[in-house]
């Protein structure tokens, strides 16, 4: 009887270099399948496209420099995420410390006028923005799920929940997504997927 090999596990070309000390041709790799994603992540956990450029490269910045150090216990795109998540999270942190020095209705003017405007003729742009207007832990997770793609286990992973939590806030977040796109006459499911890809 005839075995089937296993497929390669996601990364496994730059676990492959990384294990083998070649570290500039692994973050090559890694930046080519990832970079994208990373700045995508930055935007929708930072609202701010200018700022989510930034730190994205801040992002890849740390990777590069910690990227000897990847010890292989979580998936690779798991520990990217995690530095880049944690990077929005300080940077976040940082913002709201430095408005509380100052009004903050002027620092939510110059959010808004910052924030990037999209046009409401195109489905695609206003599911964006139904989308991004969401709770954030229905946005987080529906963005990995279908933006990112990621299974419902990555996704308990990057965000520190039960997958049975993920699946109801999945749920949730589609039970309200689907409201809101009703609201605005896009409720067909084709105008979701043209955005996911």
């Amino acid at each position: 009887m005839q075995t089937v090999p296993l497929p390669a596990a996601p990364d496994q070309d730059i676990v492959e270099l990384l294990r083998g000390g070649a570290l500039e041709s692994a973050f090559g790799l890694l930046l080519s399948r990832y970079e994208s994603k990373i700045y995508r992540l930055c935007c929708t956990l930072l609202h701010d496209r200018s700022l989510a450029e930034d730190v994205a490269q801040e992002s890849l910045i740390r990777i590069w420099k910690a990227l000897s150090t990847y010890d292989h216990r979580a998936s690779l795109s798991t520990w990217i995420y995690a530095i880049t998540r944690n990077r929005c999270l300080s940077t976040l942190e940082t913002r709201r410390k430095t408005a509380s020095l100052t009004d903050v209705s002027i620092a939510a003017e110059v959010d808004a006028i910052a924030a990037p405007q999209l046009s409401v003729d195109v489905p695609s742009a206003r599911l964006r923005e139904l989308v991004d207007d969401l709770p954030e832990r229905y946005r987080k997770t529906l963005v990995l799920y279908y933006y990112e793609q990621r299974s419902v286990r990555e996704v308990a992973e990057m965000l520190a929940m039960p997958e049975g939590t993920v699946k109801t806030v999945l749920h949730r977040a589609r039970a309200e997504l689907t409201e809101q796109l009703r609201r605005w006459g896009l409720d067909d499911p084709g105008a979701w997927l043209e955005t996911s890809s």
